[in-house]
């Protein structure tokens, strides 16, 4: 361990001159991206998802978070979505600060949180496009790619889009993927899609560029099924016995962002 730390310090000024080369090679392949390319593969992504009337998934989720003393903080959980279109979805996600269930069946959105003994529910009929604009601008829950499950991810997210670059290929999980970035004002952000016949999308980051240190939202889907391979779901919910009514507002701890993290200056 000592001889390679001493073969380091020897060779630091050769590495930065490799390292300096590298940034250059990087810099000069982004300038030449493909930024039609980009958006044709986005847009295979999002006509595929559009296709399937069933879907199933398992993802892990990382939320960055920056305090007050600069500090980058993530923020892990897990779960699944089963939806059904136009209509349908179940979403469950646990993490170290919450156990919560999102169920709607078309009509009623059920909004449980285990861990607390806690429910919610409103009548929010229409699709689920209707939903993730309701849970929004009407809840302020802001659930992060949640735009990719919508009817059109391509309108949804494309004409906001700046910049865009086709990096190559990916790896993820063992799956070779398409790598494209996309700039925003306001945000990044990158997606990984499968190759071959299942483009679906195998990991989303999202950076925000307007909050100090930049921190990110990354979610990767595994366990991908569509159409036929998805397992059958009523949509149905049962209350737990005991649970508080809540308003939905007022639901605790049901955002990736525990209640325990106070907003710099929200009251």
């Amino acid at each position: 361990m000592q001889h390679a730390v001493r073969k380091l310090t020897v060779n630091a000024k050769t590495l930065a001159a490799l390292l300096t080369v590298a940034a250059g090679v990087a810099s000069v392949s982004a300038a030449h991206a493909d930024e039609a390319t980009a958006k044709s593969l986005f847009k295979a992504m999002s006509d595929y998802l559009a296709g399937q009337k069933a879907i199933s998934l398992e993802y892990d989720s990382n939320l960055e978070i920056i305090t007050t003393q600069k500090e980058k903080i993530g923020i892990a959980s897990s779960g699944t979505v089963t939806l059904n279109r136009p209509d349908k979805v179940r979403a469950t996600r646990t993490g170290g600060f919450a156990d919560v269930e999102l169920v709607f069946d078309g009509k009623t959105l059920t909004m449980l949180v285990k861990n607390e003994n806690a429910y919610a529910q409103a009548e929010e009929p229409g699709t689920i496009d209707h939903l993730v604009d309701e849970l929004r601008d009407k809840y302020h829950r802001p659930v992060p790619a949640a735009d990719l499950l919508m009817s059109d991810p391509y309108q949804q997210l494309i004409p906001l889009v700046v910049e865009a670059k086709d990096l190559g290929s990916g790896v993820i999980r063992g799956v070779e993927c398409d790598h494209l970035a996309f700039r925003t004002k306001e945000v990044d952000w990158q997606i990984w899609i499968a190759h071959a016949d299942r483009p679906y999308p195998c990991r989303y980051v999202i950076t925000s560029k307007k909050v100090t240190g930049w921190p990110q939202y990354r979610i990767d889907v595994r366990a991908w099924k569509a159409g036929a391979e998805v397992a059958s779901d009523d949509f149905s919910v049962a209350i737990p016995a005991g649970a508080k009514r809540m308003n939905p507002k007022d639901i605790p701890n049901s955002d990736e962002l525990p209640s325990i993290f106070v907003l710099k200056g929200v009251k």
